[in-house]
C-alpha cells in the first residue's frame, strides 16, 4: 500500500486547488473523525451565535482519551449520511470563515517536535494525498508557507500550540488520568468558555490566581483573552505551573 503522507518543507511548492468545480467537492467532509481544539470551538460557537454550552451539547461528543487521560471533544457527525459533517451543504461549508484548523490545513498535515535539551519547537509538514481527492489535478500551486497565510492558519496554530503545551505539561506532571473534578475544570476552562466566564466574574474561580487586571477586563467581552486565562488557570490549578 502506498503511503499517502509525503514529507514537504515549508518553502516547497505543491499543486492543489479546491472549489465547487472539483468533482470530489464536499467528499472530504464525510467519513469524519474530527477532534476539535478549544480555539476551533470558540470560532464555531461565535460564528453560529450560540453559547459554548449549547455548541458542545448540539455538535460534539466528549470522551476521555486513553493515552492522554484528558477530555477529548469531537465533532458530532451524521451517522445516517456517511458520517457527514453537520456544517456541510451541497453548496459547501456553512461555517467556512470559521472552519476548524484541520479543515484549513488540508491537504497538509502539521506536526511539532520539541528538542528535549532546549525545549525549542520545530514544525514538520506532510502532504496528504487521499484517493478520493481530485484537488491535486487542478491548476494552482503554492508553497506551504503561502498556504498557511492564505488559509489564515497563524492564529489557529498559535492557540493550538498552547493547547499542546498543556497536554505535554499534563504528561510530565500528572501521567495518570484526571479525577472527575479535574476533568470538569479542564473542560470548563478550555471548551465551555461562556460558562467559564460566569465562574470567573460571578463565582471568583480565579481569586487565588491574581491575573493581570487588563487581561481580566478584556476577558469580559473577548473570548480569546478568556481562553488565554483558561489556559493559565488549567496550568496552575491542575498541573502547578505558573506563567
Amino acid at each position: 500500500m502506498t503511503d499517502p503522507m509525503t514529507p514537504i518543507s515549508a518553502d516547497e511548492t505543491f499543486q492543489f486547488c479546491c472549489s465547487p468545480d472539483v468533482p470530489c467537492f464536499n467528499a472530504c467532509c464525510r467519513d469524519l473523525n474530527q477532534f476539535l481544539y478549544p480555539y476551533d470551538i470558540l470560532r464555531l460557537k461565535d460564528h453560529l451565535g450560540i453559547t459554548s454550552s449549547r455548541f458542545l451539547e448540539d455538535y460534539t461528543t466528549i470522551h476521555v482519551g486513553p493515552e492522554s487521560g484528558l477530555p477529548v471533544v469531537s465533532l458530532k457527525v451524521d451517522y445516517t449520511e456517511d458520517l457527514k459533517c453537520p456544517f456541510v451543504s451541497q453548496e459547501g461549508c456553512r461555517v467556512y470563515p470559521d472552519r476548524p484548523a484541520a479543515c484549513r490545513m488540508y491537504p497538509l498535515v502539521r506536526a511539532l517536535a520539541r528538542n528535549r535539551e532546549t525545549g525549542e519547537l520545530t514544525e514538520h509538514y506532510a502532504l496528504l494525498k487521499e484517493p478520493h481527492c481530485r484537488g491535486f489535478e487542478q491548476d494552482g500551486s503554492q508553497t506551504v508557507k503561502e498556504w498557511i497565510t492564505d488559509q489564515d492558519l497563524a492564529v489557529y496554530n498559535r492557540m493550538n500550540d498552547r493547547m499542546l503545551e498543556i497536554i505535554s505539561l499534563k504528561n510530565q506532571r500528572h501521567p495518570e488520568p484526571l479525577d472527575v473534578k479535574s476533568q470538569y475544570l479542564f473542560r470548563l476552562a478550555l471548551y465551555d468558555l461562556d460558562e467559564f466566564r460566569v465562574h470567573v466574574f460571578e463565582k471568583g474561580i480565579l481569586s487565588e490566581m491574581n491575573p493581570d487586571a487588563d487581561q481580566l477586563e478584556a476577558a469580559r467581552t473577548d473570548d480569546v483573552a478568556l481562553l488565554e486565562l483558561g489556559m493559565m488557570f488549567v496550568k496552575k490549578e491542575l498541573f502547578g505551573e505558573m506563567e
